[in-house]
């Protein structure tokens, strides 16, 4: 299920648009306002950001550029009564995907959120991204910001699988089967020494770590 964050501060509008988004088949989260937006946004777990411009708090062409700043790739569609091309042009500017001018038909609006899912679907088919880290499944890269991340086989497969599976507790003894494809040996720390080695390119030189230790039960892949 397609999962879009919708930013709007005017409450009826918000709740026409969330009920007719899900009578569509999607599923979403709802903010109501700027910086309540970018929080839910900067996690980079939806599929469609669609965020009015003017709101209380932070504008949504901050938003935009502040999301595009951490790496963040969610296609983002601008709502706005301001409709000029200048206007439109500043949207695209801050890195917006679509801009679609109020007011609009619902089905306009539904065949915008397609047409940018779809295109962003098949240019990441080969992308894994976490807040500001990137994954290139195709050349093997690993960027965290602006900054390249050179890890080894073995790094590289750890930090896939963080990736595929963010926010969710994951036990050693699942790294030990899905990373190296063996049943989990309580004799050996090899896990534990691994996500050191990754700790210490992705996370220890910036100042939010994404890796985080859940004594008694694993490793999960957070903000925070």
């Amino acid at each position: 299920m397609m999962k879009i964050l919708l930013i709007e501060d005017e409450l009826k509008t918000q709740q026409y648009l969330k009920q007719g988004l899900e009578e569509n088949g999607y599923q979403v989260d709802s903010a109501s306002d700027g910086v309540t937006g970018l929080q839910l946004a900067a996690a980079g777990a939806y599929h469609l950001i669609i965020s009015d411009v003017i709101m209380p708090g932070q504008t949504g062409l901050e938003l935009t550029r502040q999301l595009r700043n951490k790496a963040v790739e969610t296609p983002v569609l601008l709502l706005t009564a301001l409709g000029t091309t200048d206007d439109i042009v500043r949207g695209f500017d801050v890195g917006a995907d679509d801009y679609l001018a109020k007011p609009f038909e619902f089905r306009e609006l539904l065949a915008r959120i397609k047409s940018l899912t779809r295109r962003h679907q098949k240019s990441q088919q080969e992308i894994l991204q976490f807040a500001d880290v990137v994954m290139n499944l195709t050349d093997r890269t690993v960027k965290r910001g602006n900054k390249n991340i050179d890890l080894t086989a073995k790094e590289f497969a750890l930090l896939e699988y963080f990736l595929r599976n963010p926010g969710k507790v994951i036990a050693r003894s699942e790294l030990a089967r899905n990373v190296w494809n063996i049943d989990f040996d309580t004799g050996t720390n090899m896990v534990e020494v691994y996500v050191n080695y990754l700790r210490k390119k992705v996370d220890r030189n910036f100042s939010k770590k994404i890796i985080h230790t859940q004594f008694g039960m694993g490793y999960i892949l957070k903000e925070g």
